[in-house]
This record gives C-alpha cells, sequence and structure tokens, in this order.
C-alpha cells in the first residue's frame, strides 16, 4: 500500500495529501523556509564585519589577457565579478577559480588581494571542474528527492557520496520513511523526479557558498541528525571549527564544495536508478543516482542511452561500479 501511494505522490505534481506527522513537527516546506533564513542572516551579519569597503587588487594569470589587474571590492566582489571584466566568454564559460592556488567557487567573495584564473570543462585537465559538476547535480538530485513526497512520508537526506566522473552516475544517500522499504521506483517515478530536476535547473539560479561555525550549521540542521552528525565530525577537522554551506534557490546543504556557477550549466540531466545499500544500520538507505552532461558539452542521444544505462549500475564507494552479476557490494555508509 505504502508502494502505491509513494507511487501516486510522485506521478502527481500538484497532489496535496495530510501529514500523518505530529503537529509540532515542521513541514518539509517550513523546515527550508528556516534554514534559508538562517543562511540569510548569517550571511549578512558576515557582511556587516566589513562596514567600509576596501579595495583588493586582484591580478589575473590567465593565458589571454595575462597580467591585466581589477580593483576588487573585498568580502563583496567574487571572481564572476572578475570574469565580467574580461569577456563574455569568460562569464559563460568559465565554471571555477583559482585564487592564488586554490579552487574556489565563482559566486564566493575575495577576501584579499590576489592572483586569480578560470577553469573550464575544455582544459586540458579538467578534473577539478568535472568533480564540480557531480557535486552540484547531486544537490539538485538531493532537493528533488526531498520535496517529491511532500510530507506524506519522511526523507532524511544523508550524504552525497565523492565518485569520480569516470563511476557514470552522482549519488545521494538518502533514508525513506519506514513504510517505502518494499517500494521500488518504476520509470515514471524517475521520469518524474527528472522533471522537478529540470525545473530547478531552468530557474538558472546561483551556488552560493558559505563557510559558518558549527554552532551555526547544527540549529539550521537540527531536524536531521545524519547533518548533524556530518557537521561535528567536519568541524572537529578544521582547526577552527569551520563548516562549509552551500545553497542554490532556498536549498541549504553541508557541502565542502566547489560548485559550478549556476543551475542553468546541467543541460541533459536524468535521475536515472535507485538501490539499497547494504549495511550495519537498522535503517534502510537508499542510493539514488543520476547521470548528467553539462550545456558545453552536449552529447549525441545514442550516445546518452548508453551513458544512461551504465549509471543505473550501483556505483560503489571507491568509484567502481557493480558487476553485472552483482559481485559487488556497497560499503557501509558513514553518518
Amino acid at each position: 500500500m505504502a508502494a502505491r501511494w509513494a507511487t501516486l505522490c510522485l506521478r502527481s505534481q500538484h497532489a496535496r495529501f495530510i501529514s500523518t506527522a505530529p503537529a509540532s513537527r515542521l513541514s518539509t516546506a517550513e523546515i527550508v523556509q528556516m534554514r534559508n533564513e538562517l543562511f540569510t542572516k548569517e550571511k549578512e551579519r558576515q557582511l556587516s564585519l566589513y562596514p567600509r569597503i576596501e579595495k583588493i587588487e586582484v591580478k589575473y594569470v590567465g593565458k589571454s589577457h595575462p597580467g591585466t589587474s581589477f580593483v576588487m571590492n573585498k568580502a563583496l566582489s567574487t571572481p564572476y565579478n572578475c570574469a565580467m571584466h574580461l569577456s563574455e566568454w569568460h562569464c559563460k564559460k568559465s565554471v571555477l577559480a583559482l585564487v592564488d592556488g586554490e579552487l574556489w567557487d565563482m559566486y564566493q567573495p575575495l577576501t584579499k588581494s590576489c592572483e586569480i584564473q578560470f577553469l573550464t570543462f575544455k582544459d586540458e585537465n579538467p578534473e577539478e571542474v568535472n568533480k564540480a559538476y557531480w557535486r552540484s547535480c547531486a544537490m539538485i538530485m538531493a532537493c528533488v528527492l526531498k520535496q517529491a513526497f511532500k510530507d506524506e512520508y519522511s526523507v532524511s537526506l544523508i550524504r552525497a557520496p565523492e565518485v569520480p566522473v569516470i563511476s557514470g552516475a552522482f549519488c545521494y544517500d538518502v533514508v525513506l520513511d519506514s513504510r517505502l522499504d518494499d517500494w521500488k521506483p518504476t520509470d515514471d517515478n524517475f521520469r518524474s523526479l527528472t522533471k522537478d530536476a529540470y525545473n530547478l535547473i531552468h530557474k538558472d539560479v546561483p551556488f552560493e557558498t558559505l563557510h559558518v561555525e558549527a554552532k551555526v550549521a547544527l540549529e539550521m540542521f537540527q531536524h536531521n541528525r545524519y547533518k548533524m552528525d556530518s557537521i561535528e565530525q567536519k568541524a572537529s577537522q578544521n582547526p577552527e571549527g569551520i563548516v562549509k554551506l552551500h545553497r542554490f534557490g532556498d536549498v541549504v546543504d553541508i557541502s565542502e564544495g566547489p560548485h559550478i556557477p549556476r543551475t542553468s550549466f546541467c543541460f541533459q540531466y536524468e535521475v536515472s536508478a535507485a538501490h539499497n545499500l547494504q549495511t550495519s544500520q537498522s535503517e534502510s538507505i537508499r542510493r539514488f543516482q543520476g547521470l548528467s552532461l553539462p550545456v558545453h558539452l552536449k552529447a549525441h542521444h545514442t550516445v546518452w542511452r548508453r551513458l544512461l544505462e551504465r549509471s543505473r549500475r550501483l556505483v560503489i564507494e571507491d568509484g567502481s561500479l557493480e558487476a553485472k552479476d552483482g559481485s559487488l557490494e556497497a560499503k557501509t555508509v558513514s553518518t
């Protein structure tokens, strides 16, 4: 019965269900709003630490226009603002920046005078760009999964495993309501999730980054124990107890980043598979997988179909694919 209702919930884009959760529990929309407001509040607080506009010098060290310098605003100007001073090509093609050799989000403010260059999908070694793209696609899929079931069924996001592009699929691990333990997503379900993803992509919103103290992150994610565990772990590994957050639209997640500049960098996109992971935990963890190509690297439909078929096979933590005979099992997911 639960599986049937889950299917109906995913099929209907406008359906509304009565939640069976206690009245004191916040709805998914309320949690998203709370998290978004806390993100904005903290971002504004950090900006207030710079009451006066200070100038910094940013020197471009890329192949074109080498030695070009910009006078930018400290803690306000971003790599994207620098790209605007170069050309429209740099604005449209740049995926990440290198700031004094450090990977940097295109919309992450610059905090000091520095040297900058830009990375694209067509670079000789696009590994970091590809990682950022996979990471962003997974975050989009997580948003879709969280919103797909409305408030009828609980969906707890765990994390996006860092897997290389050669693995064939990006992933996000979730714990679904126990009433959905026997539910197997249908092709219609995947099509519905994919449609929701395209709706987010076409909004063309930027990915923002924010470094916060652990207590701020814990307040944002107080309704998700998996995220709280992750925050404590990440904070313990940072000398200053800082946790990195990213946001696109009103969706906030824990992510080391970096991410692509905007959702519209995605072109072909499909949520393609869901696998049950064999773990030592009592809850049933599902690994949802998807495939995407950016607008800069479009594929012919026959190539896309082959890639899509490959993306449906279980991706293991080390980035390998499960053999067709199922000889590999998923590793235990740490939370």
